[in-house]
Formats: C-alpha cells, sequence, structure tokens
C-alpha cells in the first residue's frame, strides 16, 4: 500500500472523528478507588542493534516511570518493545521503567492514581472523555509546547480526541476500528467464499453454521468492553451513527425506540444460539484463542488484532475482516464504523520532569506508532516513514474500510465520561446476560445518565 494512500486514508477519519465533540474538558474526576495489584513489571528492553541515531542532549541522568497496557498477550506488545530499546540509545541519560496491567484492571488503576496524585510520569489513556475527567481535574501536563516540534509529523487532526479547550494533553499512538472477522475455513463449509455482505445473507450464515453444529460468534462476558464491540455495532447499523453519537457526547436521550430494537435485535442473536453460551464466564484471550483454534466462524472486536492473525502461520490464510452489515437501510449505511484514534499517552502534571517528559513522551509515541503499524495492529495517527511494504493484508484491508467510511463513533465506554460509561457497561452487561430488554436498557439508562 502507498504511503500517500494510507495517509489520505487516515486523514480522512480522524476529521471526521474530530467533529466529535471531545474538544471541552469533561466533567470531575473519580473518587478514590483501591488499586489492583501490578499484572507484570518492565524495565527497559535492551537496544537493538539498528536503534536510531542518538539525537538526545547529554544532561543529568533522571529517572521516568511509565503505565500502559501492552501485556504480553496484548497484540502491541512487540510495538512498546522495539520502541523502548530504540529510546534506551537515544536518550541514554533516562533511566526508564515501565509497568503493564490488564485492560480493565488498568482502567481501576490510573483513575485511583489520579484521585491519590500517585501518578506515574507518563502514561497510557484513552482519548475523549476518559482522558478529558483527568484533564478537567487538573492532572495531566499540557503538551502545547512539546508539540510545536513534531506538528510536521503528527497532523492536527489526529489530536482533535485529546484537546480540550483547545490545548493538547495526549500524543495519539494508533487508530483502529471494530472489525468483523471470519474464519473463511468454518464458512467455506457451509457454503460461504465470501463474508456475507447484508444483513439477510449474515442471518442465513449464522444458521447455516449453526445447523453444521459451528458456532457462529465467541464473545467475552468477563470483559464487558468486549460485548460492547457487538452491541455497539449493532445499533450504530439499526439507529445510525449520528444518533449513537449523539447520544454518547449526551447531546440526546438514551430513551430511543430505535436504541431499543437494535438492543432487542443483539439479544436476539444470543437468544437464537448464535453465541458460545460459555463465553460469558471466558476473557476476551479465551475466545480470540477459541476462534483462532476454529470453534468460532466470528470475532468482532478491534482491528488491532491483525498483528496476532497475521503473525499466526497457521490462521493467517483463513482469515477475512470484513464491516458488519447494516441492519436498518433508513436509518444507517456502509461506511459508518465504531472506532477511531483512541490509544494516547500523556503526562502526569505532577511528574518532576514534566518538560521532559513530554519530549520522551512524543518520541516514543512516535515510534510505538511504527511499529505498531508495521506489526499491523492498527493504522498509524503519525505520518508513516521508512519501509511499510510489510504490512500484512488484514491491515491493508482495514486501511480500505476506513477509507470507505463517513462517520465513526468512538468506543462507548471511551466516548462518555466516566461516571456514565461505568453505568453504560453494568447495562451492556446485563444485556449480554439477557437480564434486561431493549426498552428496559433504553429505559434505565435515561433514568441514570444525566
Amino acid at each position: 500500500m502507498k504511503m500517500k494512500k494510507v495517509l489520505s486514508t487516515l486523514l480522512t477519519g480522524a476529521m471526521v472523528l474530530s467533529l466529535f465533540g471531545c474538544g471541552e474538558a469533561s466533567t470531575t474526576a473519580q473518587p478514590a478507588e483501591t488499586a489492583p495489584e501490578t499484572t507484570q513489571t518492565e524495565e527497559a528492553a535492551t537496544p537493538k542493534a539498528d536503534a536510531p541515531e542518538e539525537t538526545a542532549a547529554s544532561g543529568d541522568q533522571i529517572d521516568l516511570t511509565m503505565w500502559c497496557i501492552a501485556t504480553e498477550s496484548d497484540s502491541n506488545r512487540h510495538s512498546y518493545e522495539a520502541a523502548i530499546a530504540d529510546m534506551a540509545e537515544k536518550y541514554p541519560n533516562v533511566n526508564f521503567t515501565w509497568e503493564a496491567f490488564e485492560n480493565q484492571s488498568y482502567k481501576t488503576k490510573i483513575k485511583a492514581a489520579v484521585s491519590a496524585n500517585e501518578m506515574p510520569d507518563i502514561f497510557f489513556t484513552w482519548s475523549c472523555a476518559f482522558l478529558g475527567d483527568f484533564v478537567e481535574a487538573g492532572k495531566v501536563y499540557c503538551l502545547d509546547d512539546a508539540y510545536e516540534n513534531y506538528k510536521s509529523e503528527l497532523p492536527e487532526v489526529m489530536m482533535g480526541n485529546s484537546t480540550y479547550d483547545g490545548k493538547h494533553y495526549g500524543v495519539p499512538l494508533t487508530m483502529n476500528i471494530v472489525g468483523l472477522f471470519a474464519n473463511m475455513e468454518l464458512l467455506e463449509q457451509v457454503g460461504y467464499t465470501e463474508i456475507p455482505g447484508t444483513y439477510e445473507e449474515f442471518i442465513a450464515c449464522c444458521d447455516a453454521l449453526k445447523a453444521a453444529g459451528i458456532i457462529p460468534f465467541g464473545c467475552a462476558g468477563k470483559e464487558t468492553w468486549c460485548v460492547t464491540e457487538y452491541l455497539e455495532s449493532v445499533i450504530e447499523k439499526s439507529a445510525g451513527a449520528d444518533t449513537l453519537n449523539d447520544i454518547f457526547a449526551g447531546k440526546a436521550t438514551w430513551n430511543n425506540q430505535d436504541v431499543a430494537d437494535a438492543v432487542d435485535t443483539f439479544q436476539g442473536l444470543v437468544n437464537n444460539g448464535y453465541f458460545d453460551p460459555s463465553g460469558i464466564g471466558l476473557t476476551n484471550d479465551e475466545v480470540k484463542n477459541n476462534f483462532m483454534a476454529g470453534k468460532y466462524a466470528f470475532y468482532m472486536n478491534g482491528t488491532w488484532n491483525c498483528a496476532d492473525f497475521a503473525a499466526n502461520a497457521d490462521f493467517k490464510d483463513k482469515v477475512k475482516v470484513g464491516e458488519f452489515p447494516v441492519i436498518n437501510a433508513d436509518k444507517s449505511r456502509l461506511g459508518q464504523l465504531i472506532g477511531g484514534p483512541s490509544d494516547t499517552l500523556a503526562v502526569a502534571a505532577s511528574s518532576p520532569n514534566a518538560e521532559m517528559a513530554a519530549e520522551y513522551t512524543f518520541e516514543l509515541g512516535k515510534l510505538i506508532c511504527h511499529y505498531g503499524y508495521l506489526d499491523g495492529c492498527g493504522l498509524p495517527a503519525w505520518t508513516p516513514y521508512g519501509d511499510t511494504s510489510s504490512v500484512n493484508e488484514l491491515t491493508q484491508t482495514v486501511a480500505s474500510i476506513v477509507a470507505g467510511a463517513d462517520t465513526m463513533v468512538l468506543f462507548g465506554d471511551t466516548a462518555m465520561t466516566a461516571d456514565s460509561a461505568n453505568t453504560y457497561l453494568s447495562y451492556v452487561d446485563q444485556v449480554y446476560g439477557c437480564l434486561l430488554d431493549g426498552q428496559q436498557f433504553i429505559e434505565g439508562l435515561a433514568k441514570d445518565i444525566q
């Protein structure tokens, strides 16, 4: 894929998403919570032989710490390790240590650390309202000055979701959407050589799979954000992207009949036996491994998974990625996607070396983006550089899907404020467990989210 085409694709998607409304700081920060134990600690990796030429200014040795979610099983792990190895050579005066935490536990940990003012120098965050809460609380260092040195490499449109009241507070990494991944070996067993393009064909395919003893979907009920990957896609392709965007932004009420109908549609997929019943007690890693092992035909999740799928020699030729089909053509259309630039690095205002940490964060973010793109963990927020010919076919397909997008809706638990997101996830969990129907879902959320 040509670099010019890739960059044009990304800018188009980002420009759309930058209109979403993250430019104003959110509400208040969350109350202190008890932080879970660290799941793993990593020291800076050994510098690679081909690391970039040393450019850091000499100076006194300083310590910088970072928290992130790039655990051993995370698709982005290699991009972090490779970037940190390069940084060790580029900044020999920086003693850099980092810790990685599982996605869900990290959300609790970083909120507690912000409330207690016990943050690392650099921390991973999701953009929009998630980061906005921390900005509103005055706990995040403004990156305006440092950004001046990187404007030519990091387009302003990519900064939209981490800009509040006109000031920049985050360094974006890669951008992703929710993809409909399919094990084509299983689909071919029931007569499909491509991912079904219409909802009617999609349901017929699921029925054929079920009749053949193949489970259509796997979904990790232990991690509610995984359920939202399915539910939000169904809502968007039923009620329309603008409706969902307005609801997440607090500009419209949850009490919307189209949303209720979409929730009932999703629940119908569950009740029809399209989902693995054991999935409600599984983690995302377990579901993902089951998908690669051939237990499910479809897996709806972020396109960062392209890296792991493309790297698996036994699976890479079996998997394709597409867009979830339109359910209500009067309200939605192809090209309306869930996702956008979200993964971000930020600097704590309390860091004793905040100015240096800001520079370090931009350099580190650029490298994580570079290696993540080459690995297929997402499309780059930064302008691509170097040889990108090794980017896998799945990621190139995702780039084509994004190129055809006209609207993106950022992941709900990121787009909404923290309190609202927690309430929302609680209701989503009850929907997956069939404890609430569509009407109860919209009425409850309209009442509980102000």
